[in-house]
């Protein structure tokens, strides 16, 4: 089996999945291609496990202070490159196309008749999931960006629809993480502002990972450059998580037993979709707007929740090599039986005489 998986770089959620991802299909002996689009090549960092992927520009989003800023994201999107790109991809020589809603793979494969999957936690709002039912041209973006013939979504909860746990970067060693320890990743904010909001809060030290911010310590804060081991080093020590609302961090968070507040990017339909989801299903604490008196209150009153999921990624893979013969309801069926129910939340996959058509969306 011959695959080509495109990644989006905006953020490094989807490189983060697409990390546990490529580790699985390297011990399945599996041949894949990787292409990431979204940021520059030299924003990229840690990618050794990638081999010799390629770079494309593709479609991102431009954010200032911690809001979805349309009109530069407009005047940054070069359609012409990405027409000329999908174009020039090609796919036929692949037996499958993966997308992580990356979309030159995604309309090179439409272009070409190859087939593709629709695999990540885009691909879940297909289904009749918790989400923000605002911004109807987000709507049409989130369900047209990077088209695939086949989805996989994954969520924190399978919502009574064929959709899988996270996909987690694996922690072997158990953690014994500071309660006065604060991870911080907010790369959508201002991180000047993020500063101020951590400095009068000094009954707890944090640890701030960004890029515009001298690494060193200052006062209760230790600002880290973006660093994968430095990252996982931190998010092993730190008992909290201060994040933006996206899907890979708060994941992972989950699955170590983290305290977690969120803050969508405004205007970002995925973000404040996740909002809501990790609000419904009472995973963390969130909030639209931050200050230090958010931030105290979330660390005097919050509780640790822990999610034990399984290793996504690994069957995946398998199902990947089983060659149809095993359906997409009953590889979530068989991964969410491995998820103990926990914080009181039932991870019991429904039959398909039982799956839901409820409402969620507000």
């Amino acid at each position: 089996m011959k695959i080509l998986y495109g990644v989006q770089g905006t953020g490094n959620g989807h490189i983060s999945r697409a990390r546990s991802m490529a580790a699985e299909f390297k011990l399945a002996g599996i041949e894949v291609d990787f292409v990431f689009s979204g940021r520059s090549k030299s924003d990229y960092f840690d990618m050794e496990i990638f081999g010799d992927y390629r770079v494309f520009k593709g479609l991102s989003f431009v954010s200032k202070n911690g809001q979805l800023d349309l009109i530069s994201t407009c005047r940054k999107a070069n359609l012409f490159t990405l027409f000329k790109d999908v174009r020039e991809l090609n796919t036929r020589g692949y037996d499958l196309v993966i997308t992580d809603f990356e979309p030159v793979v995604a309309w090179a494969a439409k272009r070409q008749g190859t087939p593709c999957l629709g695999f990540g936690h885009q691909y879940a709002f297909s289904h009749n999931i918790p989400r923000y039912t605002g911004k109807r041209l987000s709507q049409w973006i989130l369900s047209n960006f990077a088209p695939a013939t086949t989805r996989l979504g994954a969520h924190w909860h399978h919502f009574g629809y064929p959709i899988l746990p996270p996909i987690i970067h694996s922690h072997e060693k158990k953690t014994n993480p500071d309660d006065k320890s604060v991870l911080v990743y907010l790369p959508f904010e201002n991180s000047e502002e993020v500063m101020e909001w951590l400095e009068e809060v000094p009954n707890y030290d944090f640890r701030l990972h960004c890029k515009d911010i001298d690494p060193g310590v200052y006062g209760n804060v230790e600002v880290f450059p973006f660093s994968l081991n430095e990252f996982q080093k931190n998010l092993n020590e730190c008992e909290s998580v201060l994040c933006n609302a996206g899907f890979e961090l708060n994941s992972e968070a989950l699955q170590l037993g983290r305290r977690i507040l969120a803050k969508p990017m405004q205007g970002q339909i995925e973000q404040l979709s996740n909002m809501i989801a990790l609000d419904a299903l009472g995973l963390a604490h969130t909030s639209e707007h931050l200050n230090s008196q958010v931030i105290q209150y979330w660390l005097d009153s919050s509780r640790v929740v822990q999610v034990s999921y399984p290793n996504v990624a690994r069957a995946v893979v398998a199902w990947l090599q089983a060659d149809n013969n095993i359906t997409i309801e009953d590889l979530c069926a068989d991964l969410w039986a491995q998820t103990p129910n926990s914080a009181g939340i039932d991870f019991t996959f429904p039959s398909d005489t039982q799956i839901t058509t409820g409402h969620f969306a507000v």
